[in-house]
Order: structure tokens, then C-alpha cells, then sequence
């Protein structure tokens, strides 16, 4: 590296500053023509030590301006002894400190070379994945609003899966965030990967994890859930997004690939196209492997764990007694179940598609789940029994026979006789 200086005699026409254009066609017009050092300095209208530096280095020039002595020079020893003793006070608070009195985006400036001095780095680090080693999973939030029928519409969750191998994704939009409703839509994710990698990178879920003092611990659900896959399962800690960069870069693609110009009629629609979507999306290159996810998914699958021979069922249930409102509770909406359980324990399965509730093992209600909130469901069938039932309820009671007392019972019972 050299640096041009300025040149005692200066004739008029010359240049003060050789740039890098100069520099190359001097060395042309020397190694292609073979033209004289003098010569090339006519032509090129600098002076002739000027040619010979040219020549003589191998890099072209480059302008170095010393730098000029900052207002921030003077406080440099003040800052540095506030960041000794407090690494992570902000700039701001230096500021009133020490004083300052002048621009903050100077002060700023220096504080931000001057703070890694003294905050320990917290470098994040590049993984390498194995064939069927791992898959990281996260819920996303669509930023729109979905029809959910009935005149609502809202932004459900959406569960979404990356292997770290093959880059392959799966999701699915799911109800809720409650767990049965995530496990549920996990479950169906993993159906859809044809596979269970070993091991499960996840946030800290409330509805999946509990932390006690600082430590994770998985709920009963998850628990159950994870051990009859025989999945391992890796909690990130609290604001670390990085430790699951690959979901977060599958959301943020999901965002500016997948939703743009889009319109949903209800969560189906939103499935349906997100299924068809994801289908190119993992025939794609990916940047980073330069390859296509559904080249490296059979090598990615066949690593995997098979499905056991009985797969988890997360699905929500409740056993209760049917009273004669023979309506039951799921979520904030009721579904009619047919009335001839009245006064029986029935059991409530609630999946991600259906209400179905039998009695004694013998089916008494199936309904479409609603994700429209505060619904009340009922099935024409169900509507059609009740009505017979209290009919012949009521025939009965009339045709009881009823005593008839004489009246001088109540006379004498009153002291009236």
C-alpha cells in the first residue's frame, strides 16, 4: 500500500491526486508499450516520480485522511470508567453523567466502539445437522385476519417445522394455542414429514413448558406426548431467538413468500393453500445448502425415527354427566348431544377437525369443530329426538292415574270440620 504525496513542482495541467484509473493506465502504457517513463508522464500529465512509484507497486493507490480530533476525545476516559462499572448503562444515562452537553450521535458513536471493550461477546453458533438428528418447531401468527365463520374472523397459530438437515418444512394452522390444539397439529406436522427426527428444538411454549427457577420443565401432555414418539426435546433459553434460527428464517419466509396478494376464506382455505405452497417452496434452491430441500428429504427421512405401532393421541377430553340440558361445553362453544344419554357419563373427544361424544362406547354426538367463538351447535337429529322424548313424556304424565281425597281429609286436617 502507498499513498501519493504531493510533488514539489507542480506544472500547470497536472494532476494532484493520481486515482486508480491512472494507476492501471500507467502501467499499461509501461509493461503493453513499452513507453518511457518520461513519455508516460507527458501522456498521463503527472510527474515522472509519480510513473516511477506507479510502477513499483503492485497495489493501486489509496487515499488515507488522518483523522480529525473529536469533541469526544476529551470524556473518552470518563465514559470508559462508567462502562467499567456498569457494561450496559446506554448512552443516554452516560450523558447526563458526564455532562454532555452537545450531540448525542457522536457520544453514541464512541460508546458503541467503547462497549465491547467491556460486555463479554455472546457469538451465536453455526450448526452443522446430521440425517435425522433434529427439527426445530415454532408458532407463527399470519399478520392478517382469517374467517372463521359466523361474521368472525381472527389470527389463529400456526405450527411450523424445519428439519436442519434437509431444510424441508411442514406447517399447519391449529385453533388455539392451548396444548391438545398444538400436540394435535405437531402430530399432523410429523405425519406430513414421514418421519420423527431425534430430537425437538423448541421455545418456551407455556401451554408445553414451565420454567422453576430457571429451569424447563415439560408439561404432563408434552411429556406423554414426546414418549410415546421416543423424541428428545430441546428448550431454547429465555430471548434466544438464534438457537432456533432456522423456524425463525421459516417464518420470516412464510411472511414475504407465502402470504403476499393472498385471500382465505376460513382456515381451511388458508391450509389448503399453504399445503400446495409448501410444496414448491421445498423444491426450491436454498441459498444456503445450493440445493433443493426434496433432494436431501429421502436421505433426511430414512436417518428418522419410525412412527410407533400406536400413535399419540393429544386429543382434548372430559367425562362428564349429561344433564337434561343436553348440550355440552368445549372451549366457549356448546354441542348438542342426543338426548337419550341424559343422566349418563358420556366422553368428549375434541381433535382439530371434530367434537365427537359417546356413551358406554357407543356413539352419541359428532360435530364439525367450530373455530367461531361463543356458537351454539346443535344437530336436527338431536333437535327431532327431544321433541319426541318430551311428547311421550308428557302423554305419560297424563294418562298417571291420580287418587282423589275426599274434602273432608283437608277440612279435618286444617281443624275446620
Amino acid at each position: 500500500m502507498w499513498i501519493i504525496e504531493a510533488w514539489l513542482e507542480l506544472r500547470p495541467g497536472r494532476k494532484e491526486v493520481l486515482d486508480v484509473e491512472d494507476w492501471a493506465e500507467i502501467r499499461r502504457l509501461h509493461r503493453a508499450e513499452g513507453l518511457s517513463i518520461k513519455e508516460i508522464a507527458r501522456r498521463v500529465g503527472v510527474a515522472r516520480n509519480t510513473v516511477r512509484s506507479a510502477l513499483r507497486s503492485q497495489v493501486p493507490p489509496v487515499f488515507d485522511r488522518k483523522s480529525r480530533p473529536s469533541a469526544v476525545d476529551a470524556v473518552d476516559a470518563d465514559i470508559r470508567k462508567l462502562l467499567g462499572e456498569f457494561p450496559r448503562m446506554p448512552a443516554t444515562v452516560i450523558a447526563e453523567r458526564i455532562g454532555w452537553e452537545r450531540s448525542l450521535t457522536v457520544l453514541k458513536d464512541r460508546v458503541r466502539e467503547l462497549r465491547p471493550l467491556f460486555v463479554p461477546a455472546d457469538p451465536c453458533q453455526r450448526t452443522e445437522y446430521r440425517p435425522g438428528e433434529l427439527a426445530q418447531w415454532d408458532l407463527w401468527f399470519p399478520p392478517t385476519k382469517i374467517p372463521l365463520g359466523a361474521g368472525q374472523a381472527a389470527t389463529p397459530p400456526v405450527i411450523v417445522g424445519v428439519s436442519g438437515y434437509s431444510r424441508t418444512m411442514v406447517a399447519r394452522m391449529i385453533p388455539s394455542r392451548e396444548a391438545h390444539d398444538i400436540l394435535l397439529g405437531h402430530l399432523a406436522c410429523l405425519v406430513d414429514l414421514g418421519g420423527v427426527p431425534r430430537s425437538g428444538v423448541y421455545d418456551n411454549e407455556a401451554a408445553l413448558v414451565s420454567r422453576h427457577n430457571g429451569r424447563p420443565t415439560l408439561n404432563a401432555p408434552f411429556q406423554q406426548f414426546r414418549g410415546t414418539l421416543g423424541m428428545g426435546v430441546i428448550v431454547c433459553k429465555p430471548g434466544d431467538p438464534e438457537a432456533k434460527g432456522l423456524v425463525e428464517r421459516a417464518n420470516g419466509y412464510l411472511e414475504t413468500s407465502f402470504m403476499p396478494g393472498r385471500r382465505f376464506s376460513s382456515p381451511a382455505d388458508f391450509n389448503a393453500q399453504l399445503a400446495s405452497w409448501l410444496g414448491r417452496a421445498n423444491n426450491r434452491v436454498h441459498s444456503t445448502l445450493l440445493c433443493r430441500p426434496s433432494q436431501r428429504v429421502d436421505e433426511d427421512r430414512a436417518a428418522m425415527m419410525t412412527f410407533p405401532p400406536v400413535l399419540p393421541d393429544p386429543a382434548w377430553r372430559e367425562t362428564k354427566r349429561l344433564g337434561r340440558d343436553h348440550w355440552v361445553r368445549v372451549g366457549t362453544c356448546d354441542y348438542s348431544v342426543h338426548p337419550r344419554a341424559i343422566g349418563r357419563r358420556v366422553e368428549i373427544r375434541v381433535d382439530l377437525n371434530e367434537v365427537v361424544v359417546t356413551c358406554a362406547g357407543e356413539e352419541v354426538a359428532r360435530h364439525t369443530r367450530s373455530w367461531a367463538r361463543h356458537r351454539t351447535i346443535t344437530d336436527p337429529v338431536h333437535d327431532i329426538a327431544r321433541n319426541t322424548m318430551r311428547v311421550v313424556a308428557a302423554a305419560a304424565i297424563a294418562d298417571a292415574d291420580v287418587e282423589v281425597r275426599d274434602l273432608s281429609v283437608y277440612d279435618r286436617a286444617t281443624g275446620a270440620a
